[in-house]
C-alpha cells in the first residue's frame, strides 16, 4: 500500500487553523494598542 503525504504548503488545515489563531491575536492585540494608546492604528503610524 502506498501512504498518502499531507502537502507541505498551502490550504491545509493544519496551516488554516495557525493563521486564524494569529489573526485573532493581531486583532486583539491592536485594539488593546488603541485602548492604551487612545490612538487608532493610522495616527499611531504617522498616517494620520
Amino acid at each position: 500500500m502506498q501512504e498518502q503525504q499531507a502537502p507541505k504548503f498551502g490550504f491545509t488545515n493544519f496551516a488554516e487553523t495557525w493563521n486564524g489563531r494569529l489573526a485573532m491575536l493581531g486583532f486583539v492585540i491592536g485594539v488593546a494598542t488603541e485602548l492604551l494608546t487612545g490612538k487608532g492604528i493610522l495616527a499611531q503610524l504617522g498616517l494620520m
